[in-house]
């Protein structure tokens, strides 16, 4: 029985440690959040960049993006980041005159973040001229 329990702490253990390894985002924006404040629509064309890190161990990897009509992605990175390399992910809201509050979602192979799913939000205020 002795044997029994210390297999089971042993598995246990294996499996916490093995869960922590893999490739791992680090949004660079506060609260994986862009700000676009308050802005008038015709001084403002409306593009804004999410930079990220791999913090991982091995390569992460950008499967999908789930955006809103009023979002276009303009640019995501077409392979696998490296460990401790840096990229970024570029926006282009629709300036629709009216408060901005958005979540674009990556579909990632990243471990800290459940399912991989990390939720990137754009809020603000576009103001007519």
């Amino acid at each position: 029985m002795k044997n029994f329990a210390t297999f089971i702490v042993f598995l246990f253990l294996y499996n916490f440690g093995f869960a922590q390894s893999g490739p791992q985002i680090k949004i660079h924006q506060e609260e994986n959040t862009v700000d676009y404040g308050k802005v008038y629509k015709s001084s403002d064309n409306g593009i804004r960049s999410f930079t990220f890190t791999n913090t991982g161990d091995a390569p992460l990897s950008i499967n999908g993006i789930q955006s809103t009509a009023s979002c276009t992605i303009l640019y995501k990175p077409s392979g696998a980041i490296p460990p401790g390399k840096s990229d970024r992910i570029d926006i282009k809201y629709s300036m629709v005159p009216g408060p901005i509050r958005k979540t674009i979602t990556l579909e990632t192979n990243a471990v800290n973040y459940e399912e991989g799913r990390v939720p990137l939000k754009i809020k603000g205020e576009i103001l007519s001229n």
